[in-house]
């Protein structure tokens, strides 16, 4: 029982207890002991000027998460579920799978459900949400306001933001809801924007002046097809357009982010002062795998040596 009680004060006292995931330090409303509330380690990075790495997901299952963590090479998770299926069962177990792996946890969520994944994937423990299909700097307004709460009320006119309080993980359940910290936390989780559409890209200035947005990320799949150019991500519109979303994210003082299937694909980027990126999606890694390892295996069985498995057709960093 000694040594039981050892190992339980060893880690209280330890980097782990103390970690930025385990014990909220970023909120001046902050009581030492007790905080349910985590730190934003990606808004800390970004406060920092440092650079980030994340990975896409399109799976739930936490134990995903728990790999990633343990290669102790990502500051987050994108969990892409614009594109999956999940419970809100599975957002709580991601948002636990974070906390586990002292990693920060990114949403990308589909443009009629702003308000509602939003509130419940920070209700869940993630820290940071990615809108997909931004169109306009109204839609840059509803993105931000889907995250804030809802403060500075006055004479019936509604604040910025929309988020009350809540019962959730991220306070604890009923420790931390409806007070200063939880608005705190609220105004630190970090707002990324996909620039994607011909009107985004057109009307560009305006939409990332909308105050709150942190992160840019250009999406050349969307903006290709929205231009009539499906697929074509080597065009020199689509390239003129992304190079554009870079220059002016930096200008303006925000965080573009790059996705790419691979880190050779980095270095142009790097050339134009980025800093944060996001590789690999889980379902492309397995696809690579499965398409290549099955014709070499099918190959050896045959007796004959596998062909070259084809690349898909497409380019750019996705391919």
């Amino acid at each position: 029982m000694l040594r039981v009680q050892n190992r339980w004060s060893d880690f209280l006292s330890t980097e782990t207890w103390n970690s930025p995931y385990t014990r909220c330090h970023t909120s001046a409303n902050n009581r030492p002991g007790g905080n349910a509330m985590r730190r934003n380690i990606l808004r800390e990075r970004l406060n920092a000027g440092e650079p980030t790495v994340g990975t896409h997901i399109l799976s739930a299952w936490p134990t995903l998460v728990e790999l990633i963590g343990h290669s102790k090479q990502y500051d987050y998770v994108e969990f892409t579920a614009e594109y999956a299926p999940f419970t809100m069962h599975d957002l709580d177990n991601l948002g636990r799978a974070f906390e586990l792996m002292n990693m920060a946890g990114m949403i990308k969520i589909e443009q009629t459900q702003y308000t509602h994944q939003a509130m419940r994937a920070i209700g869940s423990g993630f820290q940071s949400v990615l809108f997909a299909d931004i169109r306009s700097v109204e839609d840059a307004k509803v993105a931000v306001d889907a995250v804030r709460a809802e403060t500075t009320m006055a004479k019936g006119v509604r604040g910025r933001g929309r988020l009350g309080v809540g019962m959730r993980r991220d306070v604890g359940t009923v420790r931390e809801g409806g007070t200063p910290a939880y608005v705190d936390a609220l105004d630190e989780v970090v707002i990324a924007i996909m620039v994607e559409k011909k009107s985004c890209v057109d009307d560009l200035d305006a939409v990332l002046s909308v105050p709150g947005i942190d992160m840019v990320q250009f999406g050349a799949s969307d903006f290709s097809m929205s231009i009539g150019k499906t697929g074509q991500y080597a065009d020199a519109e689509v390239l003129a357009a992304e190079k554009k979303t870079i220059e002016t994210a930096l200008k303006k003082g925000l965080h573009p982010r790059v996705e790419l299937r691979d880190p050779s694909q980095a270095g142009k980027y790097l050339d134009m002062g980025v800093k944060h990126f996001c590789i690999g999606w889980d379902v492309r890694i397995l696809a690579d795998w499965w398409d290549s390892k099955g014709a070499e295996m099918r190959g050896l069985l045959d007796g004959k040596a596998a062909a070259p498995v084809k690349a898909p057709a497409k380019a750019g960093n996705y391919a």
